[in-house]
């Protein structure tokens, strides 16, 4: 009788779950803000802006070491895949190396790109673990969450692209020659931009409809946690296509908020399951009095400060692969190490795995 007279509004609250808590999946969901509200009130052409911009690379730059040592601590983990771990800083040392023989540009584009696709998939991962964490949801194939996150993503970028405004607004970043040589290549492929722009712009507008409509059918079997998430990523690409420079900034730095957000919560998760002959270094380290947020930090610092000491001491080849190797094994790694689908992937989130629309 309880379940007849409960208005709606209540059972949608009821049906909420949230990943690490309330506060902190608002932070999650909102931490682009910040980044994108600092970009607007200062002046378009200033050095403070210019300041602004390094030092939210740098926050990218630091949450990238984590991620080794969270592979390279973790015994257990490595063991799993010794001959990856082992020989894929090798390899893409190598890669990188031929890269910079060729055109140092090749390898910022490549990178870039890489880049780009993974702070996509971190937030469609992010999308996945709401639906996966309310039990009894409607269930939706992973591909076309995914569909509607890289269609938004690639309509913005064709709309900058199709802009005339985009390469003025970015120089006024002074990130240096490799940006200015990008900047010349986004404009000679402005012209088909606009092509790009009409036609991913109805997929988009398509594949939006068609998940709409499978929400709304799915009523209060979904997950209210996740819409907020869904319509702060919206919200995202949007100001990215009225101001790139805001959206630029706050793609790249909310992705790195969101990644210290997931290992803090992910390593308190492990230091209460797991006994200490199965934790890894970062997590036995943080049993003291710096804790697991100060270890993150100083890891994050430790490893970021280096790259930044090469980048003012080393000659431009030895800084650019220790640059990219990082950031390049950070990627390649976090595809391997969050894979839901796997039970140690799923049950750090508390949720079970699952191979169907992971």
């Amino acid at each position: 009788p309880m379940a007849v007279i409960t208005p709606p509004a209540a059972g949608l609250r009821s049906s909420t779950v949230w990943i690490h808590g309330v506060r902190r999946d608002l932070v999650l969901a909102t931490c682009w803000l910040p980044f994108a509200a600092v970009v607007v009130l200062l002046r378009p052409d200033g050095a403070a802006l210019q300041h602004f911009a390094t030092a939210v690379l740098v926050l990218s730059l630091l949450h990238q070491p984590i991620t080794l040592a969270l592979v390279y601590g973790d015994a257990e983990q490595f063991r799993r895949r010794r001959s990856l771990f082992v020989w894929s800083p090798v390899v893409l040392a190598l890669l990188v190396f031929v890269g910079l023989q060729i055109d140092f540009l090749v390898v910022a584009v490549i990178g870039g790109l890489w880049n780009t696709h993974h702070t996509l998939m971190q937030r469609y991962g992010i999308v996945r673990i709401y639906r996966r964490k309310r039990p009894g949801s409607a269930p939706t194939s992973g591909r076309l969450d995914l569909a509607l996150l890289m269609l938004w993503l690639f309509t913005v970028l064709a709309w900058v692209a199709a802009s005339p405004q985009t390469s003025s607004r970015i120089e006024s970043l002074g990130l240096g020659t490799a940006n200015e040589r990008s900047l010349e290549l986004l404009v000679d492929v402005r012209p088909y931009a606009v092509v790009l722009l009409a036609l991913v712009g109805t997929a988009a507008a398509a594949v939006t409809a068609r998940w709409v409509r499978h929400e709304w059918r799915a009523g209060l079997d979904a997950n209210p946690a996740m819409y907020l998430y869904v319509a702060a990523t919206l919200l995202l690409f949007a100001v990215a296509a009225v101001h790139p420079v805001a959206g630029l900034l706050a793609w790249v730095g909310s992705h790195a908020i969101e990644y210290f957000l997931i290992v803090v919560t992910n390593l308190q998760s492990r230091a209460e399951a797991a006994g200490d002959h199965r934790r890894p270094v970062m997590l036995r380290a943080s049993a003291g009095r710096l804790g697991i947020v100060g270890v993150v930090v100083l890891v994050s610092a430790a490893g970021g400060g280096l790259v930044l000491v090469l980048q003012e001491t080393a000659p431009l080849t030895a800084y650019a692969m220790v640059f990219f190797v990082i950031g390049g094994l950070h990627i390649f790694y976090e595809g391997l190490k969050w894979k839901l689908r796997r039970p140690t992937g799923a049950s750090s989130f508390s949720i079970g795995a699952s191979s169907v629309g992971s």
